[in-house]
This record gives structure tokens, sequence and C-alpha cells, in this order.
């Protein structure tokens, strides 16, 4: 086996994991997905036809089973919050060995939870930037013209992060690693979640929230930049008014989208996370209160 060839499990192979999936099987590494039995079964025989304008329309072949049987180099852990302590019982710790696992969710509290179930010194967080949807088991749509990955994890070893990232990079997402766990989460952070409450809450895509809604959102970008800040994060409440106004009007955030399909929210990992953020640090944040508390009310 050539040093520079990983294996690679992917907890969740959905839109974002089944895309890393396949680039990184294409790029010559053994990926193992974990996924319930059916959709397991469609990934070993079919393995993971991907529809990309940036890497092209292929399809790459990959292991897959129910639960994790073999230690890793790493586990990209791929689902979604609500969904989260289901899916870590697939990934026993004993069964990782010394891989690091990379949960690419959304919030800030998740390093915490995986730090009390793995080694502390291999939990890896990454933020991704990148629109890719799954359309059927093993079908993967990828929309945007971009794939960035900023990789971090205070206290892991940096060459392992080096070795993920060139591997990552190489493989078709362009993946930094930064050296401040906080600051890279509280970017990803204040940036999504004036857009996931605001659109999700008025059932609006970015476009008009950012017309109609303007003072809310101005608020809102305030409220979240200021406990960014306390927590080691950017604030720059300008220039995040100014990407969301480089957005296509039609943009909508993924919490909106499960809302309108019916799906659990992320509400408590984004909005209650910052609330509770907010809390910790004593600044006053009204506007995030009465969002997350009417998103609440409405069964969210």
């Amino acid at each position: 086996m050539a040093h520079d060839e990983l294996t690679v499990a992917v907890l969740g192979p959905g839109g974002t994991g089944g895309l890393l999936a396949a680039l990184l099987s294409r790029a010559g590494h053994r990926v193992i997905c974990l996924a319930g039995e059916e959709t397991a079964a469609t990934l070993r025989t079919a393995g993971i036809r991907v529809r990309s304008e940036k890497f092209g329309d292929f399809t790459a072949p990959v292991e897959a089973d129910t639960t994790l049987r073999e230690p890793v180099d790493a586990c990209v852990v791929a689902v979604k919050h609500t969904t989260l302590d289901a899916a870590l019982e697939r990934v026993a710790p004993q069964a990782l060995g010394d891989g690091l696992v990379v949960p690419l969710l959304n919030g800030v509290e998740h390093p915490a939870t995986l730090r009390a179930r793995y080694r502390p010194d291999r939990v890896a967080p990454a933020v991704i930037r990148v629109e890719s949807t799954r359309v059927a088991p093993g079908v993967i749509e990828h929309g945007s013209p971009f794939a960035e990955i900023d990789l971090t994890g205070d206290g892991v070893p940096r060459e392992r992060l080096d070795a993920l990232a060139e591997a990552l990079t190489a493989a078709g997402p362009i993946t930094r690693v930064l050296p401040d766990e906080s600051a890279a989460l509280w970017a990803k952070m204040s940036f999504l979640a004036p857009f996931a409450l605001l659109t999700t809450r008025r059932a609006l895509p970015l476009g008009a929230v950012r017309t109609e809604h303007r003072e809310e959102l101005t608020a809102l970008v305030a409220e979240t930049a200021a406990v960014s800040a306390a927590c080691g994060g950017p604030a720059d409440p300008a220039q995040a008014l100014a990407r969301y106004d480089a957005f296509p009007p039609a943009t909508k955030s993924s919490m909106q989208r499960d809302a309108e399909a019916g799906r659990p929210l992320e509400l408590d990992a984004i909005g209650g996370a910052l609330l509770r953020a907010a809390e910790r640090h004593g600044i006053e944040v009204p506007v995030t209160s009465r969002l997350v508390g009417e998103l609440r009310a409405a069964g969210h």
C-alpha cells in the first residue's frame, strides 16, 4: 500500500459525504461508506454516481457497511445534527482505533460531543463550502462551482491534518488546515445562523429576505458577530452582509429546505447553540431569541 493511500470511512454518504467518498475513491483511496442496510447494499453494487460540472460525471466504486469493523485513517462524519447520536452507533471507538474523526456538521458544539466519545486529540472538525444533493441512494448532484474545506483540530498532530488535507485537495476539494478551531467554526456559524434562521422563519429565499427583511437581517448579523467575537471568531457584520448580497437571489438555506420537506431542523445546533453562547458571555441577542422562539413555537 502506497504511503499516501488512505483508508477513509464516510458516515452518512448523502450530498456532501457521498461527493467526498466518490472523489476520494476516484483518486485511489480506499473508501468505506457507513449507512443503513438498503443504502449500503446499493452502494456496494452500484458505487456512487456523481454529476458535477466541476468534477465531471463519473461513477466510483466504494465499500459499504452498516458499522465500522476495522481501523481507518479518518472517519468523515457527514450526517446532520438531528441524526448524529444514532449515526455514531455505527462507529464504535474501539473499531476506529487511531483514526481521525472529521465532522462536517453545522454549529459549534459537536466537537465536544465527539471528544467525549472518541480520543480528544483525534477529533478534527472541518467546515465545508459546497452545494451537493443526494437525489437517490448513491446518486449525487454537485451544483456549486466550488468545493472548499477548512480542516482544523485543537490538539490533533499537524502532520495528520496535513496528510488528510493533501489527499482531499488532490481528490478535488481545495482543503486548508487552519490553526484555530474556534475561529474556523465561528466563521461558518456567523455566516450560517442569520441566513438559516431568517430564510426559514420567513419562508423566503435569500433575495427576498435581504430586501423585504433587511432591518431584521442586519440586526441578526450584528448579534451573531458579537457572539462570534466573544468566542474567538471573526466579527465583521459589513462583510457578512456583503456576502449575502453577492449570492443569487433564489438561494435557500439547507434549514429552509428541510422545513419545506417536513424534515427535522438543525434549529438547536444553530439557533440554540448561538443563544447558549450568548448567555455564557452575557450578550443580549433579542432578535435571535425571538426568531428561535418563533421557529420552536411553530413545531420546529
